[in-house]
């Protein structure tokens, strides 16, 4: 009998004991990550987000503090460029592109206004980085940040939480093509499939909005679209038709447009019976070409492509199997 009261005092102990305990509110993983560790900019492309922090079933609600964001091989901390204000071109909250009315340079205006932002944006609720043209400026690198996260347990510092790579866009980042195709044709429309168009394009200036569209014959020798070389086939889609805001300029050696706004095209082409996605059609003439093994017919070139990001460019297609004849 005296035994029994003593466990079960030993047991009123231990109660009392864990009942005057604080008792530590929530929980903070030591695992909270990025899915990818290193998440890479193409600076100045208008938009580039990392994923959240998997916060690994940490307690909500938890909030992040970007730290000691710092270059990965000296140390030293990151480029003032990261922190410092710079004028962006950005559409208003909520506004966005409608092909069908946003048909002028002012009305495309109405929908933009010029911000003072940083290049680098981060979320504390989230963990994730936005970037934006501004990050033009940031220099190329590797760099290197602390998070500190907090929720109704505490504050913790995560070091080496992840990795900023800033590297220049490629061609193949900026620049998409989304068709190529061609074909002859015969004066009574025999159609025969020939070697499809290169679809290249080179950048040659951070500068504008423009580009610089040539279609040149199997030896770079371009046609000529002031001389009629190079001319609407039927009622189907050219470059014109995505060019909402300025004129195409024609010159005796390319079609040349200012888009205003990348991606261009900014939407597909649809013509309210067909959607034509980014397709460009024209016709070479028999009279200005000839087909490597397909005498006396027209030349037929399809192509489609996309600008990821403004500039200048030049965006070549050539034809591999064709030789421009000189008038």
């Amino acid at each position: 009998m005296r035994r029994k009261r003593f466990y079960i005092a030993l047991a009123m102990l231990a109660c009392a004991f864990y009942a005057c305990s604080k008792i530590e509110p929530g929980f903070i993983s030591d695992n909270i990550r990025y899915v990818n560790g290193i998440i890479f900019v193409q600076r100045g492309m208008a938009y580039v987000a990392s994923d959240r922090i998997e916060a690994d079933g940490s307690t909500p609600p938890y909030t992040y503090k970007l730290s000691n964001l710092r270059d990965k091989t000296t140390g030293e901390p990151a480029p003032a460029a990261f922190y410092a204000n710079y004028d962006v071109l950005m559409f208003k909250e909520g506004m966005v592109f409608n092909a069908q009315t946003d048909t002028t340079v002012e009305l495309l205006n109405a929908k933009r206004h010029t911000v003072s932002t940083t290049p680098m944006i981060f979320n504390e609720s989230s963990g994730q980085f936005v970037f934006n043209r501004a990050s033009a400026n940031l220099p190329l690198g590797n760099y290197v940040f602390d998070i500190e996260m907090t929720n109704p347990h505490g504050t913790k510092l995560f070091k080496n939480m992840g990795e900023i790579s800033i590297v220049e866009p490629t061609v193949n980042d900026m620049f998409q093509v989304t068709y190529q195709a061609a074909t002859g044709s015969s004066t009574s429309e025999v159609f025969t499939s020939i070697a499809a168009p290169q679809v290249t394009c080179s950048k040659i200036g951070n500068d504008g909005a423009r580009v610089i569209l040539k279609i040149v014959d199997k030896n770079g020798v371009p046609f000529n679209p002031a001389a009629g070389e190079v001319i609407k086939r039927g009622d189907r889609p050219t470059f014109e038709s995505h060019v909402k805001f300025n004129p195409v300029v024609v010159t005796d050696t390319a079609l040349v447009c200012d888009y205003e706004v990348a991606p261009f095209p900014l939407t597909n082409y649809n013509d309210g019976v067909t959607d034509w996605g980014y397709l460009i059609y024209y016709r070479i003439p028999k009279e200005f070409a000839i087909i490597d093994g397909l005498l006396n017919n027209n030349v037929n070139p399809v192509f489609g492509f996309r600008l990821l990001m403004e500039g200048t460019y030049i965006v070549t297609i050539r034809l591999p199997a064709v030789t421009r004849l000189r008038r």
